[in-house]
C-alpha cells in the first residue's frame, strides 16, 4: 500500500483537486455572501444551521408565507438532479457509480478520458496490503460487520506513509484508496464472520480490476464468485442511490465534526461508520426487513387491503410488530410527498422483482406505502403527510440479490463513504474553525460537602 500510495497516478489526483478548487467557494467568501452564521436556527425551524456546502440538496418542502407546503422530493448531488443521473446512466446502458464518486470529489462530472483514469486509479487501490486480511480482519473477527469496518479502517492508519497530511491532495488520494478498498474489507470481514461464528465455510476471493465496484462485491460475497449484469447493474443503481444525502444527516455531519478537528481521514472515516451503523441511522433497513416479515407471518392474504390496514393499525396501537408503535420505512426528517431515493429504486428493483420471484412481496411493501397514512388517521385521528423512504425498498432488493442482512449496513456504508470523504474535503478546505456545538445547562447551582459530611 506504501507503493501503491506513492504511485498513485498524481495527474488524476491533480485533476480531482484542480475540480475542487474551481467548484466550491471559500468558505468565508462563502457565509458572507449568503449572510448566515453557524448556529442560527433555520427559520422554518427545522433545525440549527451547522454550516453551508456545495456537495448535495436534500430538498422535501417549501416554505410559503411561513406555512410549510410539501413537495415532491428533490436529492442533488453537486447541482445534478439523482434522478437525471440515473437516467443518463440508464440510457447509456452502463454503470455509474464511478462516476458518481467522482462528482461528489471534484464537484464535475468526468469527460471519458477524467473517468477512464479515475476508474484504474480505482482498480490499483481495490487490493487490501499484504497480510490484512489475515493479520486485521481474520485475528479478531466480529459478529457485526460495521465494528470490523470501523477496526479496519482505523489499520489502515498504519500502512499509509503520510497518514496525518491534511493537504488537499493527500486527503483525495487517501478518499480514492478507502473508496476503492471498502467492498474488499466488507466482504473479507463477512466470510471471517461465516467461518468463526456461523461455522459455515468462509470464500475467499480477490477482487477483479476489471470489475466495477457492484461487481466485484457480487463476486466477493458470493461463494462461486457469480452474478449477472442485470444484478450488478441493480446494486450499482443502490450504491449511486446511497452516495450522498446532504451534510445533515448525522453520518456526515459527524465526518464535517471530526474533521474540523484537523484529525486524519482515517479517523474521521471510523466515527462515521460508528454513526451510521445506529439502526436510527444506516441500520433502519434492518428493521424494515424484521417487520415485513413479521407482517408476512400474520397476514393471511397480502393483497387485501383491509386486512393490510388493520394491521397497520394494530402497529401503531403497539399491538404488533416490535411495540415501538412505528411503521418502519415509512416518513422523513424532510420528504414529505416522496423520498426520490425510495422512487428511484422501487422504479429500478421492479423488473428484478417479477424475474427473482419476489413480486408479492413488492406488492405488499407497495400496498403499505399507500395504507399507511390512512392508518395513522384511524389511530392517532391525525391527516398525516408522509411518503416511503430508502429503507422501505434498500431490504427487499438486498434480499432479492441474495445479500445477508448483515451485509446490509456495510454497503451502506460502502457507497455512504464518498459523501462522507466529500463533506471531508470541503470541511478541511474551507471551514477554518472545529464546530462546537452549545447546550443549554439546566443544572443548578451546588454547594460542595465534605466527604465526612455526606
Amino acid at each position: 500500500m506504501v507503493d501503491m500510495m506513492k504511485n498513485m497516478d498524481s495527474q488524476v489526483i491533480d485533476s480531482l483537486c484542480g475540480e475542487f478548487q474551481d467548484n466550491n467557494l471559500i468558505q468565508s467568501k462563502m457565509f458572507s455572501k449568503y449572510g448566515v452564521k453557524r448556529g442560527l436556527r433555520n427559520a422554518d425551524g427545522t433545525g440549527v444551521l451547522a454550516g453551508i456546502t456545495c456537495v448535495s440538496n436534500v430538498h422535501g418542502y417549501m416554505v410559503n408565507e411561513g406555512e410549510v407546503e410539501p413537495i415532491e422530493g428533490r436529492l442533488t448531488y453537486r447541482g445534478h438532479n439523482l434522478y437525471d443521473l440515473l437516467d443518463g446512466f440508464d440510457s447509456e446502458d452502463r454503470f455509474g457509480f464511478a462516476e458518481t464518486s467522482y462528482l461528489l470529489l471534484s464537484g464535475s462530472l468526468p469527460n471519458q478520458e477524467e473517468l477512464d483514469a479515475f476508474t484504474d486509479l480505482l482498480a490499483d487501490a481495490c487490493s487490501l496490503p499484504d497480510g490484512f486480511t489475515e493479520d486485521v480482519i481474520m485475528r479478531a473477527p466480529s459478529r457485526d460487520i460495521m465494528n470490523k469496518l470501523a477496526v479496519s479502517t482505523l489499520a489502515l492508519y498504519s500502512y499509509d506513509p503520510n497518514p496525518d497530511d491534511t493537504s488537499l491532495e493527500n486527503i483525495v488520494r487517501q478518499s480514492v484508496n478507502l473508496i476503492a478498498k471498502f467492498p474488499v474489507i466488507i466482504s473479507h470481514a463477512y466470510q471471517a464472520k461465516r467461518r468463526y461464528f456461523d461455522n459455515a465455510s468462509m470464500f475467499l476471493h480477490m477482487p477483479d480490476r476489471n470489475y466495477t465496484t457492484a461487481e466485484n462485491i457480487l463476486s466477493l460475497i458470493r461463494p462461486d464468485g457469480m452474478f449477472t449484469r442485470e444484478e450488478a447493474m441493480l446494486l450499482d443503481r443502490c450504491l449511486i442511490i446511497h452516495a450522498e444525502h446532504g451534510g445533515g444527516n448525522n453520518s456526515a455531519f459527524t465526518t464535517r465534526v471530526v474533521s474540523s478537528s484537523a484529525t486524519d481521514t482515517y479517523s474521521a472515516i471510523a466515527a462515521s461508520i460508528g454513526s451510521l451503523k445506529g439502526p436510527r441511522h444506516g441500520g433502519a433497513n434492518l428493521r424494515v426487513c424484521k417487520q415485513f416479515e413479521e407482517m408476512k407471518e400474520n397476514i393471511s392474504n397480502w393483497e387485501d387491503e383491509d386486512e393490510v390496514l388493520d394491521y397497520l393499525c394494530k402497529i401503531l396501537r403497539k399491538e404488533a410488530g416490535d411495540g415501538s408503535g412505528l411503521i418502519y420505512g415509512m416518513g422523513h426528517a424532510v420528504y414529505t410527498l416522496s423520498d426520490p431515493r425510495a422512487v428511484a429504486l422501487k422504479n429500478t428493483a421492479r423488473p428484478l422483482a417479477a424475474q427473482k420471484g419476489f413480486e408479492r412481496e413488492f406488492n405488499l411493501i407497495e400496498l403499505t406505502e399507500r395504507l399507511a397514512p390512512e392508518a395513522f388517521y384511524r389511530v392517532r385521528g391525525e391527516h398525516k403527510i408522509m411518503c416511503a423512504n430508502v429503507d422501505m425498498y434498500s431490504g427487499l432488493v438486498y434480499q432479492m440479490l441474495g445479500i445477508p442482512s448483515e451485509m446490509f449496513t456495510p454497503l451502506f456504508a460502502t457507497a455512504r463513504i464518498v459523501g462522507w470523504l466529500a463533506h471531508r474535503i470541503e470541511e478541511t478546505v474551507t471551514g477554518g474553525k472545529i464546530i462546537r456545538p452549545a447546550y443549554k445547562p439546566i443544572i443548578s447551582r451546588a454547594k460542595y460537602i465534605p466527604i465526612s459530611d455526606r
